[in-house]
């Protein structure tokens, strides 16, 4: 299906602690005594399944590089060539509680961690820093203070927040990333105590699931647009990670429809919508929610100019069936080499 020669770029594997005692050297001693006394551990989403057997999320993400070589970077399948480079994202702190002090001061543990244990230990790995989403100065200190690592190309985000990344009260934040050539992830998931749609909680793991990708990031991506983000920093990129990609063609229509209607209200917009959209946002690969019919998912990707907008994702260890394997399949040749890792090449650009 690929060439041998294909440089493959995974923009999405998983990493995490198996529990906040491994962030133990990287944290001061009132921090670990704030966790060990205080009782505070990993949340379920962050060690293991939620809920328990969900095929998606029923393997714990690997907690050292020697695992991850084990179980990913030195066994690939018949699918794909050699792994070239791998993302690295740990999502340990999207979960944390409201204490604004203890999400700095894990976030700085957890980078701490990822350049120590991983990137200096395999030269195949990048990584996504994490940064404090509850107080904006500290996460710019955060980037100031680590984001100008070489193999830190992304600061990774949750999708579920506070309120929406396109609001004034963030801008600090994506600016230091632009400034410093940085990618600004916005992974799926994050607050569990947030609700997933604007009517309130949802009552299932379905309705949840499905809000990911269909509500909060879709939410976010008319923030960032709507608000003017990329007017204001024309060179940030945004990378959804882990949130699906067939919704984007129908949002686009309806938003570029609606724009031209009220475009008074956002007159820094010089260009549609989907023009801003497609120049500063990328979808990786992994949730690939696709028609089985081929005739039919090759218009879906046609729709969405997949060959261009798609990086190839494993979420690893995450198993999202075999949309994935399809989607590679239904490319064609140049298309699937700039999706596996061209695309990524020219997007990180540090990397």
């Amino acid at each position: 299906m690929t060439s041998v020669q294909t440089a493959v770029v995974d923009t999405d594997v998983h990493c995490s602690p198996k529990a906040l005692s491994d962030l133990s050297p990287y944290l001061d001693a009132y921090w670990r005594g704030y966790i060990t006394e205080g009782g505070i551990a990993l949340s379920p989403t962050q060690g293991g399944a939620y809920p328990p057997a969900v095929p998606t999320s029923g393997t714990p993400a690997p907690s050292s590089v020697d695992e991850l070589r084990a179980g990913f970077l030195d066994v690939r399948g018949p699918q794909l060539p050699q792994l070239n480079l791998a993302v690295l994202n740990c999502t340990t702190s999207f979960h944390c509680n409201r204490n604004p002090y203890y999400e700095a001061a894990l976030c700085r543990a957890v980078n701490d961690w990822l350049v120590a244990e991983w990137l200096e230990r395999d030269d195949r790995l990048r990584a996504s820093m994490v940064v404090p989403t509850l107080d904006t100065a500290a996460a710019v200190a955060e980037i100031e203070r680590i984001g100008d690592h070489p193999r830190i190309v992304q600061v990774l985000l949750p999708v579920r927040t506070d309120a929406p990344w396109g609001n004034v009260r963030h801008r600090p934040l994506l600016r230091a990333a632009a400034e410093r050539g940085l990618v600004v992830g916005l992974h799926a998931w994050g607050r569990i105590g947030n609700a997933p749609t604007s009517s309130g909680m949802t009552h299932t793991y379905l309705e949840d699931y499905i809000a990911n990708s269909q509500i909060i990031v879709q939410g976010q991506v008319t923030s960032l647009v709507t608000e003017g983000v990329f007017a204001h920093l024309p060179d940030l990129r945004v990378t959804l990670l882990e949130c699906g990609f067939s919704w984007l063609p129908t949002l686009l229509w309806r938003f570029d429809k609606d724009w031209k209607g009220v475009w008074r209200e956002v007159p820094w917009l010089d260009a549609k919508p989907s023009e801003t959209v497609r120049r500063h946002l990328r979808l990786t690969t992994a949730p690939a929610q696709l028609p089985r019919d081929p005739e039919q998912m090759r218009e879906a990707l046609d729709l969405l100019d997949a060959g261009s907008m798609l990086l190839y994702a494993s979420d690893h260890p995450h198993d999202h069936g075999s949309g994935g394997e399809r989607l590679l399949a239904a490319l064609s040749d140049e298309e699937r080499e700039r999706v596996l890792g061209g695309n990524a090449a020219d997007w990180y650009r540090p990397a």
